[in-house]
């Protein structure tokens, strides 16, 4: 029999999530540490991000990611948009110091995800999936066969215990029909149906992913309420739905991909239609949380993409369109934001 997902698992497993999402952060302290003398710089030089960029020949998506990963620790604040060294690392990461750590990090130079860190941070583009070299970029992989179905597991594995947070928070009341948007094993269309059985649902996403979804609902005993139709989500939506969801997809893409599927979301929905994004949300000032910083290093080196902070995805619904909603938290470190089209 399949699983009921109003299930939930007697125990929570907060730090397995964190130990995963953050596996990257080190290496990207390490690059900018060893490879770049990054703090000693910055003591000397506070600056913008502008200013940071220009002169280390960093693109903005990756320096961004960085620098709030850096904020969240406590390493470097921001003022009025300059950025300066604090306390913590004047005394133990610039290389002058007689506390720095530097020659504790030197040994970590060569750690093939560090040295990615240092290409993506110049090139702006992901690095192999992995660190794999051979490997293609992650989203011209996901059209292999091979590599969609063991990413596809991975998510599906992850959602099956976040798909039923948000569907417990989530206030559906008159709405009809779901759009779950790169929906990848449905997992999240399911469990909102699941636990609001007035909705249908629709997930969309390229081959092969959609007969691996489509076999996944079928298996879950959702193929009546969930069905899956194949498309590419930046060519075009299905339309006949009142609530849309991107969920862990926009932190997959840069901002002017950000910015082309909100727009794709506005012509299809309805006025008045519900915009759901759930994700990992960097806070407004984006000074941590810490673990959401270390998983946005991830998405940085993989992806096209980072963790959004809920001012940007705010400025970005409403340039979109929509008028947004507050942040609400989830679990294992997610939440989500709502947001209504004009």
């Amino acid at each position: 029999m399949p699983m009921r997902l109003t299930d939930q698992p007697a125990t929570d497993p907060i730090r397995i999530y964190r130990y995963r999402d953050g596996l990257y952060a080190a290496d990207l302290v390490t690059a900018a540490l060893v490879h770049f003398d990054f703090f000693t710089w910055l003591a000397e030089n506070p600056a913008t991000l502008e200013h940071i960029c220009a002169h280390f020949a960093f693109k903005p998506r990756p320096a961004d990611t960085m620098l709030t990963l850096f904020s969240a620790n406590g390493f470097i604040e921001q003022r009025d948009g300059v950025f300066s060294c604090t306390d913590v690392a004047r005394e133990h990461l610039v290389k002058s110091s007689v506390w720095s750590l530097a020659p504790y990090y030197a040994s970590l130079h060569d750690r093939p995800i560090a040295r990615d860190f240092v290409e993506v941070l110049k090139s702006g583009k992901p690095a192999g999936w992995s660190g794999d070299k051979a490997a293609f970029d992650w989203h011209k992989a996901m059209e292999r066969d091979d590599f969609a179905r063991s990413f596809t597991a991975a998510m599906d594995c992850r959602g099956l215990y976040l798909s039923q947070a948000l569907a417990k928070k989530l206030d559906l009341t008159g709405r009809q029909r779901v759009l779950d948007i790169g929906g990848g094993s449905g997992i999240y269309a399911c469990s909102i149906v699941a636990h609001h059985p007035h909705l249908q649902g629709l997930v969309v996403d390229q081959a092969p992913v959609d007969h691996i979804c489509r076999k996944l609902i079928e298996e879950r005993g959702f193929a009546d309420k969930v069905f899956v139709v194949p498309g590419n989500m930046f060519e075009g939506l299905p339309a006949g739905c009142d609530v849309h969801l991107f969920s862990n997809v926009l932190h997959d893409w840069d901002v002017p991909d950000v910015q082309a599927l909100l727009k794709r979301s506005h012509e299809t929905l309805p006025v008045g239609g519900l915009l759901i994004i759930h994700d990992a949300f960097i806070n407004a000032d984006k000074t941590g949380p810490v673990h959401v910083a270390e998983y946005s290093a991830l998405l940085m080196h993989s992806t096209q993409g980072k963790c959004y902070s809920t001012t940007e995805y705010a400025a970005l619904l409403e340039a979109a369109g929509f008028t947004p909603g507050e942040y609400q938290d989830t679990a294992a470190a997610r939440g989500f934001m709502t947001a209504v089209k004009r």
